[in-house]
């Protein structure tokens, strides 16, 4: 095997899902997040349409996002369904993330591109970003829990109707070593060879 393909091995059977509690609370340097950033964008993407989207808090802003976050759960939510334990949990979520970054499909101008096409292309976006991540030492959360997918985060960021939030990344570093890989369905369950 050539040294870029193992290298490239080595970046993707080494990511992991690190929980925001399990950050230190270090900054990432703004360098840094421009980079996996600019890995992001290069996702493959159907008719060119660069579906794509990243809104990135960072410093106090973290803080904020989160504040509000956990106040759109309250405003959101049916008094008997409410919960302070997740209203807590959205509050503090990133209390010690460098960063949180919400990636979203922004729909293109080309109807003939199919939804389901800018959400693969924007999921292949953010695998970019995470794996470069990996490659830095950042630790990463993809979180889709709270009102990740709710119309209201829609409205807390301004964004159209058929734009679709794909989840909150949560970026920062960690003391803690990463969890071991697993798969649980075998690889041979998983191919068919024709």
């Amino acid at each position: 095997m050539n040294q870029l393909y193992l290298a490239l091995q080595h970046v993707i059977q080494s990511r992991r899902t690190i929980k925001p509690p399990k950050m230190n609370g270090a900054q990432i340097p703004e360098e840094e997040i421009k980079e996996i950033l600019t890995l992001a964008d290069w996702a493959p993407t159907h008719g060119n349409t660069e579906p794509w989207r990243f809104v990135v808090y960072a410093g106090e802003k973290v803080k904020e996002f989160c504040l509000a976050h956990a106040e759109l759960y309250r405003e959101h939510t049916a008094p008997d369904k409410f919960m302070d334990l997740k209203y807590e949990k959205l509050l503090h979520m990133g209390d010690e993330a460098s960063h949180v970054i919400v990636a979203y499909m922004r729909r293109g101008d080309l109807p003939k591109i199919p939804a389901l096409e800018e959400i693969a292309a924007t999921s292949c976006a953010i695998q970019n970003l995470l794996l470069g991540a990996t490659a830095l030492g950042i630790a990463s959360y993809w979180g889709s829990g709270g009102m990740a997918y709710h119309p209201a985060m829609k409205d807390m960021l301004a964004l159209r109707e058929e734009d679709t939030v794909l989840g909150i990344l949560y970026l920062g570093y960690s003391d803690s070593p990463a969890p071991s890989g697993k798969r649980i369905v075998s690889f041979e369950e998983k191919v068919r060879w024709m």
